[in-house]
């Protein structure tokens, strides 16, 4: 009844418009998009109309359903007027876009099996609809969704309605590929999922991620570690990156099959990529390290020099020389002390250097990415001159959401507090550089004198820089820490889409060296330093791991992480001495020396 009162409403939509469509007067013409279209069936559309007929075509033989409900009046033509919203009206208004409209509610309600009712009803002779790219996205959209809940019935309307969409010569797009390859995934199929990322590509449209992991989830599942390594090396050679579903798919996979080389591989890949994993991912590496695989990969004796050699290479924390020793090993989770010694085994993690040429390049990229905002493009600039005049500072404090921190109204007096308490952490004797918007700076609770005396004092010092209205103070505190290599005060996870426009593997390592974190209590506010170590994967020079995980934050609750040591082999470096073998990368906390 559902499927059938469907089908009855858009017939009777497009049976109404037809009638009024033709009984319009002449001074009122259809949009040349909505005129029946000239070109023979064989070929493509220039508006990817699929039908070779449409809702306003000459009446067709079959008659519509009859006993349907009468559909609501359109506007007589001059409420309709003239100009782009008139034919915008007339598009929303014809069959065409009603049926979109019905489709976008279906795909909003994931409502399969109406969407499948209203396509089936477009091409009933009675009142055929011309079908757009965009009508055949939604519903291959909610068919591939479906079929990945193991829906069969879904794949099979799917290809079936991505058959038709080519034999109307409709092009597909990339979002059509990748909605066909999720249908292929979900029958099992790698390699045609795989074939329509090749297409995608040889189409001259870049591929997606979204576009590699039907493929790369299928040959995974299928326990295909070859084949879903060469969708890996499509991806590198497109420029896509892997996140770390895909990483842990890979390493599973390979992990699966004993593939000791290349689990190494992608170990190291999701270290440079992830630096913290979840716990899904977290359990995936337990599982290797716990295998016979595992416990039988890796060399007895090895040249330590070569291995001393990686670690500096690499700016300390790994040595990429392949896994060291031999037999089982010992896995469990762990918690590091304050100075990053693991409870578990007693290893010791290094603070991985940061290349002064990366800040450099890295604060480029800030100007680069704050002057394309209109209103930043003077005032940005002109920050950087006052910024070079009056800087460098020790650290830096994000003061909207310092003075914000558990309260209802801007707090000057909790701003002023962090002012003096990270000045006797750096013991710097110049005041931290305190960033803090116009508007707050001259209104609200700033005309109060007590807040105007500290304003003033700030501003005496050369230590407040009100950024002016219409600029995102966000790019100017950063700024301002990356070029001075200093601390940064702020709360902001730095998660929106303005840090996400950074996508660099530079920024979370920074701001791991670099964010001082707040908790207030009644006694004032404690400051959460950097650690004196790296919160990323690290592989110990005598081939133990650690692989942290985002359980945990160090400042609630301690963070966890998976330790693997070898139990019991012969570690034999063949240049090593015992002192060399207790020697470790220096931790560097950061360019201040803390």
């Amino acid at each position: 009844m559902r499927l059938a009162a469907a089908a009855a409403a858009l017939r009777s939509t497009a049976a109404a418009l037809l009638t009024r469509s033709r009984s319009r007067s002449r001074p009122h013409p259809l949009p040349s998009s909505l005129r029946r279209s000239s070109l023979p069936l064989a070929r493509r559309r220039r508006h990817s109309y699929s039908s070779t007929s449409t809702a306003l075509d000459d009446p067709p033989a079959t008659t519509a359903p009859p006993n349907v409900p009468p559909s609501p009046a359109l506007p007589p033509p001059a409420e309709q007027g003239g100009g782009r919203k008139a034919v915008r009206r007339r598009m929303h208004n014809s069959p065409e876009g009603l049926l979109m409209h019905k489709l976008d509610i279906c795909s909003r309600d994931a409502d399969l099996p109406t969407a499948l009712a209203l396509y089936d009803a477009a091409l009933h002779p009675a009142t055929a609809i011309p079908l757009s790219l965009n009508h055949y996205n939604r519903l291959l959209y909610l068919c591939s969704t479906a079929a990945a809940a193991e829906s069969a019935d879904a794949a099979r309307r799917g290809f079936e309605i991505f058959a038709r969409m080519e034999a109307q010569g409709v092009e597909p797009n990339e979002a059509t590929l990748t909605s066909v390859a999720r249908l292929a995934a979900a029958r099992r199929d790698p390699a045609t999922a795989f074939s329509l990322v090749r297409r995608v590509a040889a189409a001259g449209t870049p591929p997606r991620l979204r576009t590699y992991g039907p493929a790369l989830f299928a040959y995974c599942d299928a326990g295909d570690a070859d084949g879903a390594g060469q969708v890996e090396a499509h991806m590198d050679a497109a420029g896509v990156v892997p996140e770390e579903t895909e990483l842990a798919a890979l390493l599973r996979v390979n992990a699966n099959k004993g593939k000791a080389g290349e689990v190494y591989r992608v170990l190291h890949r999701t270290r440079s990529l992830v630096r913290q994993v979840c716990e899904t991912t977290a359990e995936v590496v337990e599982a290797w390290f716990r295998s016979d695989a595992a416990a039988a990969a890796g060399v007895e004796k090895w040249d330590a020099g070569k291995v001393r050699e990686g670690v500096v290479k690499g700016g300390g924390g790994w040595h990429g020389q392949g896994w060291l020793g031999k037999g089982q090993w010992d896995v469990g989770r762990s918690e590091m002390d304050k100075n990053g010694k693991c409870q578990r085994c007693g290893e010791k993690l290094v603070c991985i250097d940061i290349d002064p040429s990366e800040a450099e390049t890295f604060a480029k990229l800030l100007t680069k990415l704050a002057c394309k905002r209109e209103e930043a493009r003077k005032n940005f600039p002109r920050f950087q001159k006052w910024l070079r005049r009056h800087g460098p500072f020790d650290a830096v404090i994000d003061a909207a959401n310092v003075g914000l921190y558990n309260n209802k109204t801007f707090n000057f007096s909790q701003v002023n507090s962090v002012v003096n308490g990270i000045q006797r952490i750096t013991k710097s004797k110049k005041l931290p550089l305190i960033v803090l918007h116009s508007s707050r700076v001259n209104g609200g609770p700033a005309k109060l004198p007590q807040n105007q005396k500290l304003l003033e004092g700030w501003r005496n010092a050369g230590a407040l820089y009100p950024t002016p209205p219409g600029s995102n103070d966000d790019w100017y505190w950063l700024y301002a820490a990356v070029s001075c290599r200093s601390l940064l005060v702020t709360n902001d996870e730095m998660r929106d889409h303005l840090f996400q426009l950074l996508g660099t593997s530079f920024f979370p390592r920074w701001k791991e060296k670099h964010q001082v974190r707040l908790t207030y209590s009644g006694r004032g506010p404690t400051f959460h330093l950097p650690p004196p170590y790296s919160i990323v994967t690290q592989e110990s020079e005598t081939g133990s791991w650690h692989v942290p995980t985002t359980t945990g934050d160090d400042i609630e609750n301690p963070r966890q992480w998976v330790c693997a040591t070898r139990k019991s082999s012969v570690v034999c470096a063949t240049t090593k001495t015992s002192e060399e073998s207790s020697a470790r990368p220096k931790a560097r906390l950061s360019e201040m020396g803390w």
